[in-house]
């Protein structure tokens, strides 16, 4: 778990936090509103510093001077004439969202008002700044509130939250955040210098907008963590200098192959400007820039996914009658069961249009402990998160296979841990028979597609090298084949629609594989 440090816990007394923070006792006061040091500093609302970094350095003037003219009497052009030439500003890609109640503080003798989410006014566009050094990519940060947001990811694809108070969102905005990330848009959120108080309240108000979507720590194999810098362990700092090495302690909402919300609990928005103060836990400067490159390119590589993802295909069923009756039914589990909601229904398209089957287009949602799964003849399931069965699930899934059934599975996008499960719960379903490579020969590989050589996508061919033929394992009990499981991703190519960060076949070859298991599965 991460347990992010506050002040409170490192014992400051008033007029050293204050040295620390750049600020006097005084002006502590005054951001207090006058309240006096127990309410500013470690009220539940009010318990951030005001300041954690500079602003933002000033755009820089372009000027083009026109010649000299001899002096004519006005209104004529004047002796010199000097105009801003301001080159194209590039595309806004991240909008900074303006939270917290407004606040009133003195600075350089002057009463300023202050929100709390401005209190590193410069991290998002000094991270941007150095991927587009670094990365060769060129976008913007701009200001947003929620009262002005279109909620329109074409506008602006992703938003930020930072700060380190509680907050609380509108009513009002919590149904149009949702629609915003069903939609393909992407919700980051930083606990500035690690402040529980925003952690606390982030979580709460993710609990309220995606209810039955908890947060959940980042899987190792996660692409976010990969996308452009490839992370083991993270590095942190503590507010007394001190550091120590942990896992990723970022958290994700996930809707289909893709990350709707990433939150980190510990800070890396002042890693992103690139500043030192005493106190906090935080991300070392050169990993948190890492980390910011690698949303930014999750972001990018992901976004015409989330929008693919927002319209759900519906294939409805022809009104000729079927010569077979034939539903592809599949498994709900305990992990995320449906991340590609279109892949089945492409994958029936495909065999009906391609082969002498008439296929309905219908896909039924089962359990295991539902008396109907076992009237189907082939059980579909994929996902990317760890599961497990109940012993009555494993029973009754060896009764199913015995009984004449077909299980196909695959992991989605090629995730280690719904593999790691799969192996390990199969072994419970067939303590003596283990999953082998499907034999090159085997009728499955035949039985309408010729499958000989197969197509993987760029990660795949990167980590594994050039792989040729299909890498899929069976289960074969009493001369009977009950399982085909591939570790590479099917589904992604049933949907048919680019996969960034995905370990699988390549649409066209999953597309021959997932048929052959239909025909198969009707003919044997």
């Amino acid at each position: 778990m991460c347990h992010a440090d506050e002040p409170r816990d490192e014992g400051l007394s008033r007029r050293t936090f204050f040295e620390q923070m750049g600020l006097s006792a005084a002006m502590g006061t005054a951001a207090a509103g006058g309240l006096g040091w127990p309410t500013w500093a470690w009220a539940e609302e009010n318990s951030g510093p005001v300041d954690c970094g500079p602003p933002p350095k000033a755009r820089p003037h372009h000027r083009k001077a026109a010649e000299g003219f001899p002096p004519l009497p006005l209104p004529v052009t004047p002796l010199r004439r000097s105009e801003k030439k301001r080159p194209p500003a590039p595309p806004a890609l991240i909008g900074k969202m303006a939270l917290g109640a407004i606040r009133w503080i003195t600075r350089d003798g002057k009463r300023v008002k202050y929100r709390d989410w401005m209190t590193d006014p410069a991290d998002v566009n000094t991270l941007l700044q150095w991927t587009s050094q670094r990365l060769g990519i060129n976008y913007r940060a701009v200001e947003a509130d929620f009262a002005h947001f279109s909620f329109d990811p074409r506008e602006l694809p992703a938003v930020l939250m930072a700060g380190h108070n509680s907050f609380t969102l509108p009513d009002e905005v919590r149904p149009k955040l949702v629609r915003y990330v069903m939609d393909g848009g992407l919700i980051l959120a930083d606990a500035c210098c690690g402040w529980t108080d925003f952690a606390d309240a982030f979580r709460r108000e993710m609990e309220q907008v995606f209810p039955g979507r908890p947060l959940r720590k980042v899987l190792p194999d996660d692409p976010v963590l990969s996308a452009y810098y490839k992370m083991g362990d993270w590095t942190y700092k503590k507010g007394d200098g001190s550091t120590f090495t942990e896992a990723p302690c970022l958290e994700t909402i996930d809707f289909g192959c893709r990350s709707g919300v990433i939150f980190s609990p510990r800070d890396l928005t002042c890693g992103w400007d690139g500043h030192e103060h005493p106190r906090g836990t935080r991300v070392v400067i050169d990993q948190a820039r890492q980390v910011g490159a690698n949303l930014v390119t999750y972001l990018l590589g992901t976004y015409q996914l989330g929008r693919f993802l927002s319209s759900t295909k519906v294939y409805h069923e022809a009104t000729a009658p079927t010569r077979d009756d034939f539903v592809l039914a599949q498994l709900i589990h305990e992990g995320d069961w449906d991340p590609d909601p279109s892949a089945v229904h492409n994958l029936l398209k495909h065999a009906r249009d391609n082969s002498t089957l008439e296929v309905k287009f219908r896909r039924e949602d089962v359990r295991l402990k539902d008396a109907k799964t076992a009237t189907y003849p082939l059980l579909y399931m994929t996902g990317h998160r760890e599961f497990a069965w109940t012993a009555d699930d494993v029973a009754r899934l060896r009764r199913y296979l015995t009984a004449g059934g077909l299980l196909l599975a695959d992991a989605c996008c090629g995730r280690t841990s719904f593999d790691m499960s799969f192996r390990r719960e199969m072994a419970k379903v067939f303590p003596d028979s283990k999953l082998a490579r499907l034999p090159a020969d085997h009728p499955l590989l035949k039985c309408h597609y010729q499958i000989d050589r197969i197509a993987y996508t760029p990660r795949v061919r990167e980590d594994f090298g050039n792989l040729g033929g299909p890498e899929l394992e069976s289960i074969t009990v009493d001369g009977r084949l009950v399982v085909v499981y591939s570790r590479f991703d099917l589904g992604n190519g049933w949907e048919q629609f680019p996969h960034a960060y995905s370990y699988g076949v390549k649409d066209a070859d999953a597309l021959k594989i997932g048929t052959n298991v239909i025909v198969y599965a009707m003919t044997h």
